[in-house]
């Protein structure tokens, strides 16, 4: 079994599309997106739909929970993606079957996916939807015993945009680190699977992983994607900062 797991898309309809691609080419069983499919991003309608169609199960990230409810703790630009996003969503081609639909997709989102021995969340094993687990964490060697704690063995997750593996061994092993792969053995692992849509690990090309059940590894792939269409369509959004379009030129 090979399954594509990616996350963060945020609205980067060029970035989804060219992963979606390289997943066809990889003879992908299935994919998983592990949350905040919106925000941000030009696109997001047509982003929930091709991830409504294409993906076996999507957890819910911060940012589709924000379109939702009330948002929380968002600086000044996200939240005003927020409401922006918002709105692209009620006024969202395809009439109101379909606009409706997107609402319902996104409120019935889980939180979690338990599939032992993999656990699949967006923030962390402690709280699912909005911890942040940054690779400075391997110093707070308390801290990752805690939410090493919460991991039967394997737990997948995106949110802080940045690939890498931790360890219980207080190490975090970036993708260019380990060339790419790391085997999955008996030792629990806590593995960010990077971002589609909007990288800041300084390289622009999007990211996501393939885990192999059948050989026991995960595969890191980068893509590259037009990332000047994307930031030209936020470019002509005045109510989408001209910063969120800059920092994918530059993968921050």
């Amino acid at each position: 079994m090979k399954r594509a797991v990616i996350s963060d898309i945020h609205g980067n309809l060029e970035a989804l599309q060219a992963v979606l691609e390289d997943i066809r080419q990889q003879n992908v069983d299935e994919i998983y997106c592990l949350g905040d499919v919106i925000g941000y991003g030009p696109n997001p309608c047509e982003c929930l739909d091709l991830v409504m169609r294409r993906c076996a199960k999507t957890i819910l990230g911060n940012h589709d929970q924000a379109a939702l409810f009330d948002p929380e703790g968002f600086n000044p630009v996200a939240l005003q993606a927020i409401y922006w996003t918002r709105d692209q969503l009620d006024r969202g081609s395809g009439g109101s079957e379909v606009v409706n639909g997107r609402w319902d997709f996104l409120g019935e989102l889980p939180r979690t996916s338990r599939e032992d021995p993999y656990l699949f969340v967006h923030g962390s094993p402690r709280d699912a939807t909005n911890e942040y687990v940054f690779p400075e964490y391997i110093y707070d060697t308390r801290k990752l015993e805690i939410l090493f704690g919460k991991v039967e063995q394997f737990c997948f997750m995106g949110h802080t945009h940045l690939p890498g593996i931790f360890t219980t061994h207080c190490e975090f092993i970036r993708p260019e680190e380990c060339n790419y792969e790391y085997p999955l053995g008996d030792e629990k692992l806590m593995i960010n699977v990077g971002s589609v849509g909007q990288p800041r690990d300084d390289n622009n090309q999007a990211c996501y992983l393939i885990l192999s059940t059948t050989d026991a590894k995960i595969q890191y792939r980068r893509v590259p994607y037009d990332f000047n269409a994307t930031a030209e369509k936020i470019y002509r959004e005045p109510d989408l900062s001209n910063m969120l379009g800059d920092r994918l030129k530059q993968g921050r």
